[in-house]
């Protein structure tokens, strides 16, 4: 009997990563991408060790270190004087600490690694505009039903189709997402037009009463990303690629450091958008029928792990895909998943009262809130046990 044949709904970071994982256990995998081409928008995305353990597995590592950004720290800095904090040691002492490398990467970037990757290893097995409408479960799998009414037959379907998931809402509905009060802005900035002061080789954290920026190198130094999170209620698109202004994120940052406001100044065009919060599934697997990443447990961005999450789902599901048959193998997937992710998503909605707190408004009792919230025992508690976690070699 051959390998089973495993469909992907979605070709993002955790489908790609999926489908390497199950080539290289010598499935046969197909993925289907509504979007025209394979190519994802100008953001930073941080893969601390979690993320790149599985990426080096899957045979990436050099072609990861060609486009990655490596910090030597990251910094917390007070949103009004600018005074930083030394919080992480990155570089270096994170890789020697747990054994794998810690990257900044420009997301679509790292995407084409992936992308590149697969074509590689399954040159026929991408197929875009391919967009879902449904599928169909029976006893001798699923079958995926496209628009346009092309279908494709599997033993297995992966619904890695992202926070707007067409495959879960047809497991479980639509499901509700609440605004969380927030709205980010993101950019990305070539380093040559900042002042030599900020063109720093380490992730800045700039935290106030209200709001956060996070500053991080890309593309080997030549960019700064820029994200942020501010408190507005006037704005619900949650997009990415919705264009705002110089002038209104200017407004939105008038009170902070001239450093964020000289940042601000030399990106072409900020995009915004909503940040909504969603609670973590319970289930994710019905039959035949699974999810991953963002399809089942959307995150707010204050632990950096949206990303990394996505990639030890498609390890793990690999994994488990590889040691048991049928709907075994995805309850096996969740069990192993199902804590840590939620874990990750309510851990990155408590980072809000720390990123943003009234006690930062006063730089006299922000001393006493940093040296508690970021001492490196608090540090260490919040982040080791997520650069620690093995997607290679966790019990399934």
């Amino acid at each position: 009997m051959g390998k089973r044949r495993i469909l992907v709904a979605g070709a993002g970071i955790g489908g790609i990563v999926a489908a390497l994982a199950l080539l290289q256990r010598g499935f046969a995998v197909e993925l289907y991408e509504q979007a025209a081409d394979l190519r994802e928008i100008g953001a930073g995305v941080q893969i601390s060790p979690n993320g790149s353990r599985v990426l080096g597995a899957l045979g990436l590592r050099s072609a990861m270190e060609a486009i990655a950004s490596v910090p030597k720290a990251k910094d917390m800095r007070l949103f009004n004087t600018g005074q930083a904090w030394r919080v992480q040691d990155l570089g270096a002492t994170a890789e020697q600490r747990f054994g794998s490398p810690y990257w900044l990467v420009h997301r679509g970037d790292f995407h084409q690694v992936l992308v590149q990757a697969l074509i590689e290893r399954a040159p026929d097995a991408v197929h875009v505009g391919a967009r879902v409408t449904d599928f169909q479960q029976g006893a001798d799998g699923v079958t995926l039903l496209l628009e346009g009414g092309q279908q494709s037959h599997g033993d297995v379907l992966i619904g890695a189709d992202g926070v707007h998931s067409r495959v879960r809402q047809a497991l479980f509905g639509p499901g509700r997402a609440t605004f969380t009060g927030f709205i980010a802005w993101r950019g990305v900035v070539p380093m040559e037009r900042l002042p030599s002061r900020l063109r720093q080789q380490y992730g800045n954290t700039w935290i106030g009463p209200h709001g956060h920026v996070v500053t991080y190198p890309l593309r080997r130094g030549e960019l700064l990303n820029f994200v942020t999170a501010i408190e507005r209620d006037d704005w619900l698109i949650e997009s990415w690629s919705e264009a705002g202004t110089v002038e209104e994120c200017r407004r939105d940052f008038a009170p902070w450091h001239e450093d964020v406001l000289t940042i601000i100044d030399a990106i072409d065009v900020p995009y915004k958008w909503a940040m909504l919060g969603r609670e973590p599934l319970e289930r994710w697997s019905v039959g035949c029928v699974t999810l991953l990443g963002d399809a089942c447990h959307p995150t707010l961005p204050f632990l950096a792990q949206g990303a990394n999450m996505a990639i030890e789902d498609g390890m793990v599901l690999a994994r488990c895909l590889d040691a048991f048959d049928g709907s075994e193998a995805l309850v096996r997937y969740e069990a192993a998943r199902l804590d840590r992710t939620s874990r990750i998503v309510r851990g990155s909605l408590e980072n809000v009262s720390r990123y943003h707190n009234p006690q930062l408004a006063d730089p006299a009792t922000a001393q006493a809130f940093m040296a508690r919230e970021f001492a490196p025992r608090a540090m260490g508690a919040r982040y080791d046990w997520l650069y620690e976690y093995d997607a290679l070699s966790v019990p399934v």
